[in-house]
C-alpha cells in the first residue's frame, strides 16, 4: 500500500510539473516581448522611478535599434527641455503687460484644471493692463481665485463682466529677484539637457557592449550627442539672456 501511494504521488507530481512547465517559457516570452516593445523615450521620470531596476535595464537595452535612432530621440528630448524653459520664462513679468504671463495659470473648471487661455479671451488694452473676458461669465470668480492663488503676485479686479489686471512697475530689488529666477530656470533646463545626454550615451555604450555597433561608431555617436548638448545649452543661455534683458529694461 505504501509503495502504491508513493508511486501515485510521484505520478501526480510529475503531471502537475508537466502541466505548469509549458506555461513558464510562454509567460517569460510574453513579458520579454512587452518589455522589448515598450517605448522608453515616452516614459517620464516618475514612471521610470516606479519601475524595477531589472525592467529599467531591459527597456533601456531594447529601446533603440540604431545609433541614428538614439540621436534623433536625444535631439527631440533636448528640444522639449528648451521649450519648457521658454514656457517658464514667459511667466516672469517684466513690468509691461503681456498675455503670455498667464499661460501657465490653471482654473478649476467644474472640477477639471483648465488652462485660463482656453476659457477666456485675454487682451492688452495698454502697456500696463490686461483684460480677461471669460467665454462663460459664471467662471469669473474661479478665474479671479486662480490668479490670486498663483505665484505671479497680481491683483485681479472683477467688475462682473471682465477681469482687469494692472501690471505695476517693478522695483530694482524685484528685478534682481526676477533675474535669479531666470538663471535658475536656465540651469534647470541645462540639467535636463545633460540628463538626456547621459541617457543617450548610456544607450550607445550598451549597443557597443552588446556588439551591435563597433567602437568607432559608438565614439562618433557619443561625439554627436555631445555636440547636440553644447548646441542646446548655448540656446538656453541665449534665451535666458534675452529674458534678463527684458527684465532689466525699464
Amino acid at each position: 500500500m505504501k509503495v502504491f501511494s508513493a508511486v501515485l504521488l510521484l505520478v501526480v507530481s510529475s503531471n502537475v510539473c508537466d502541466a505548469f512547465a509549458p506555461s513558464m517559457p510562454a509567460f517569460t516570452r510574453a513579458i520579454s516581448s512587452n518589455v522589448a516593445n515598450a517605448p522608453i523615450q515616452h516614459l517620464n521620470n516618475n514612471n521610470m522611478n516606479s519601475m524595477s531596476p531589472i525592467i529599467n535595464s531591459a527597456l533601456s537595452m531594447a529601446a533603440y535599434e540604431s545609433p541614428e535612432e538614439v540621436e534623433l530621440d536625444v535631439e527631440e528630448r533636448m528640444g522639449k527641455s528648451i521649450d519648457s524653459v521658454k514656457q517658464n520664462l514667459v511667466t516672469i513679468r517684466t513690468g509691461r503687460a503681456s498675455a503670455a504671463i498667464l499661460d501657465l495659470i490653471k482654473v478649476d473648471y467644474y472640477g477639471a484644471p483648465t488652462a485660463l487661455n482656453q476659457m477666456a479671451s485675454i487682451s492688452v488694452p495698454n502697456s500696463q493692463q490686461l483684460a480677461i473676458s471669460p467665454y462663460d461669465k459664471a467662471t469669473l470668480g474661479d478665474i479671479e481665485r486662480a490668479i490670486v492663488e498663483s505665484s505671479l503676485g497680481l491683483t485681479p479686479n472683477n467688475d462682473g463682466d471682465l477681469i482687469r489686471i494692472n501690471i505695476p512697475q517693478i522695483t530694482e530689488e524685484r528685478r534682481k529677484e526676477l533675474l535669479k529666477q531666470c538663471k535658475a530656470m536656465g540651469e534647470d533646463g541645462k540639467v535636463a539637457v545633460r540628463n538626456v545626454r547621459r541617457d543617450g550615451v548610456e544607450a550607445v555604450k550598451k549597443m557597443e557592449k552588446a556588439s551591435d555597433i563597433g567602437e568607432d561608431e559608438s565614439k562618433d555617436t557619443q561625439d554627436s550627442i555631445q555636440k547636440l548638448t553644447d548646441q542646446f545649452v548655448k540656446e538656453i543661455d541665449a534665451v535666458v539672456a534675452k529674458k534678463e534683458k527684458e527684465v532689466m529694461t525699464v
